[in-house]
């Protein structure tokens, strides 16, 4: 008798998490749950998902950010990527950080997933701006 394999994704976490190096196959440890991060340098964030019984297939993503001007001045477009399925119990994390000028990253950043043209992931995090020097001036 052939074991059949469910399918589903389920996303475990988002927020924010520690600097992720991007070449190393570990994913970024989650430091807190939260839909809003500071917009400081290097902050990242994002979501993990577990991916059960698409094996072979591909994740297709989305980040949709606020407008910024790329390296030429022209405003970037949305981040789009594709990540190929390697298990039957796949981890995986999508995510960004914020880089400078970071006052060009506050906003909305609406990260999107697909497996056949179907959306199994929508987050969006809230890039907000850095208030510390606003706040330790407050006189409570």
């Amino acid at each position: 008798m052939v074991k059949k394999i469910s399918s589903s994704v389920t996303i475990l976490h988002y927020g924010e998490y520690e600097a992720w190096n991007r070449d190393d196959k570990k994913l970024p440890t989650l430091l807190r749950i939260t839909e809003t991060v500071t917009a400081r340098i290097d902050v990242e964030f994002g979501y993990t998902l577990q991916i059960k019984g698409q094996k072979g297939k591909s994740i297709r993503f989305i980040i949709e950010h606020p407008p910024f001007c790329d390296e030429n001045g022209e405003i970037s477009p949305s981040f789009t990527g594709e990540v190929f399925i390697s298990s039957n119990n796949f981890t995986y994390y999508l995510g960004d950080c914020v880089w400078a000028p970071t006052d060009d990253k506050v906003g909305p950043w609406r990260l999107l997933s697909f497996i056949d043209d179907v959306c199994v992931a929508d987050k969006t995090i809230y890039v907000v701006a850095d208030n510390d020097d606003y706040e330790d001036n407050m006189d409570w």
